[in-house]
């Protein structure tokens, strides 16, 4: 009898050590890097970094998408075939700037969902 429930006692603790990465999960996170400023006509680099607690077959980043005054310029999918390079990674994006830009980012986790767009503005000069 005693033997039985040590040996339920080793399993819950099994499975609460398994499951454990679940309580810290989170939704998926983008920061951007981008000049503040740029001359017209000129291509800048941006970068956007995305943070998310897991990176396996069953818990990824989903998405990237990023936008440059509301049309979108890049996009990322990811499946359990197919992941992210780590739970934190970075994507690097040129675009022109014609004018004042608003770069918009959002990444999504396949369990969780987004934290929301992250957005900055680059100044065309």
């Amino acid at each position: 009898m005693m033997r039985s429930w040590g040996l339920a006692v080793i399993s819950c603790l099994l499975i609460l050590l398994g499951t454990a990465h679940l309580a810290f999960a989170d939704k998926a996170a983008v920061s951007i890097s981008a000049p503040a400023a740029a001359a017209k006509g000129e291509e800048v680099m941006v970068r956007i970094t995305v943070t998310h607690s897991a990176n396996s077959s069953r818990h990824y980043t989903q998405w990237l998408k990023v936008w440059a005054n509301g049309k979108e310029v890049a996009s990322f999918t990811y499946s359990a075939d197919q992941l992210p390079e780590g739970p934190t990674f970075v994507k690097e994006i040129k675009t022109k700037i014609a004018e004042d830009t608003e770069i918009k980012a959002e990444a999504s986790c396949n369990i969780h969902g987004s934290k929301g767009p992250q957005a900055v503005k680059i100044i065309a000069r």
